[in-house]
C-alpha cells in the first residue's frame, strides 16, 4: 500500500512537522526545569521554526498533501494546527486566494484578490512598510471572511477549519492552565513566530511584477535555505507553477532560466527572512525593466498538478 502520495521524499517534511510539535511539548515540559537561557533560545528556536514551518512543510502540504488517505491528511494538518496555532485549514484558503491575485495591487475600490498581498494596504500604488505589515499582519486576518470563502466552496473542510481552530486554542488554555508561567513566556515567541513568517512573505514579493506571471515571484537561490525550507527560495517558480512539487523546483528552474532572465525575474542573494540585506534590493517595490514576452501571459500559466 502506497503511503505517500507523491514522492517519498515527502517523509522528510512529515517527520520535520512531527518534530516541531514534539519540540513544543519538549519546551513546555522542560520548562520548569531549564535554566532561563535553555528557555530564551527554546524560545527564539520555536519563533524561528514557526516560518521554517509555514512557508516550508505547510505550504507544501497545502498545494501537495503528502499523504493518499484523506485521513492521514485530516491527522497531519490538526498537528500543523496544533505546533504552529492557527488552522492549516483556514491556511490554505488564504494561500490560494493568495495564488489567484499574486500580491495584486489594489483596485478602484481599493481591494486586493489577494488578502496577503504587500500592496493591500499600502498607499498610492506602492507596497506597504516592511515593519507595518509584519507587526500587524498577524492581526488583520479575518476568521468569518475566510470561513465563508471555505463555506462556499466546500462546507466539510469549513467545519474541519474551525474544529482546528478549537483545537489549537484549547490546546494552549490547557497549557495555560497546567503552567501558567509557561504560556505568558511562551506567546511572545509565538507571536514573534508569524511576524517572522510575513517578514519572509513581504520579501517573497518585493520588488516582483505584479502584471506579469513569471516574475510575480521573487527568487532566492540561496543553497542552505532552500535544503532546509524544501526549496521555499523558488518563489517566482512556484508562482509559475503553483502545484509543480518542491522536489522539482530546482529542474524547472533550469528549464525556464533563459526566460526568466528576459522577463526580468528577480532574483535575491540571502534567504527571504534576510532580503532586506540584499545589496541589489530596490528602494521601493519595483520590478525589473525588460521587454515583455508573449510566453509570460497569464493564459500561459496552470494551476493545474504537475507531478
Amino acid at each position: 500500500m502506497k503511503l505517500l502520495a507523491y514522492s517519498k521524499w515527502d517523509v522528510v517534511p512529515v517527520l520535520c512537522g512531527l518534530a516541531h510539535f514534539a519540540f513544543l511539548m519538549t519546551f513546555f515540559a522542560v520548562f520548569p526545569i531549564a535554566p532561563w537561557w535553555v528557555l530564551i533560545s527554546m524560545g527564539f528556536t520555536y519563533s524561528i521554526s514557526i516560518s521554517w514551518n509555514i512557508n516550508g512543510i505547510s505550504h507544501n502540504f497545502l498545494h501537495n498533501p503528502y499523504f493518499k488517505s484523506h485521513l492521514l491528511n485530516r491527522i497531519f494538518s490538526l498537528t500543523e494546527s496544533l505546533a504552529m496555532g492557527f488552522s492549516q485549514t483556514f491556511y490554505e484558503y488564504v494561500h490560494q486566494r493568495h495564488h489567484m491575485g499574486n500580491s495584486d495591487r489594489p483596485d478602484e475600490k481599493g481591494e486586493t484578490i489577494d488578502w496577503l498581498s504587500i500592496y493591500r494596504h499600502g498607499h498610492d500604488g506602492e507596497a506597504e512598510n516592511i515593519f507595518s505589515y509584519v507587526f500587524l499582519s498577524y492581526f488583520r486576518d479575518d476568521p468569518k471572511a475566510i470561513y465563508a470563502e471555505i463555506a462556499r466552496r466546500n462546507p466539510s473542510d469549513a467545519f474541519w477549519g474551525v474544529f482546528e481552530i478549537v483545537a489549537f486554542l484549547t490546546f494552549f488554555v490547557l497549557l495555560g492552565f497546567l503552567n501558567w508561567h509557561f504560556i505568558i513566556f511562551f506567546l511572545p515567541f509565538y507571536y514573534i513566530g508569524h511576524c517572522l513568517s510575513y517578514l519572509n512573505g513581504y520579501y517573497l514579493h518585493f520588488g516582483g511584477n505584479p502584471d506579469k506571471p513569471i516574475a510575480w515571484g521573487v527568487s532566492s537561490y540561496h543553497k542552505l535555505y532552500n535544503w532546509l525550507w524544501f526549496n521555499n527560495g523558488y518563489h517566482a517558480e512556484h508562482h509559475f507553477r503553483p502545484k509543480l512539487h518542491w522536489t522539482k523546483m530546482d529542474a524547472f528552474h533550469r528549464q525556464i532560466a533563459d526566460q526568466q532572465l528576459r522577463e526580468g525575474v528577480r532574483v535575491i542573494t540571502p534567504p527571504h527572512a534576510l532580503g532586506f540585506l540584499d545589496p541589489n534590493l530596490p528602494e521601493k517595490s519595483r520590478p525589473l525593466e525588460v521587454a515583455s514576452n508573449p510566453l509570460s501571459e497569464p493564459g500561459n500559466v496552470s494551476y493545474e498538478p504537475q507531478n
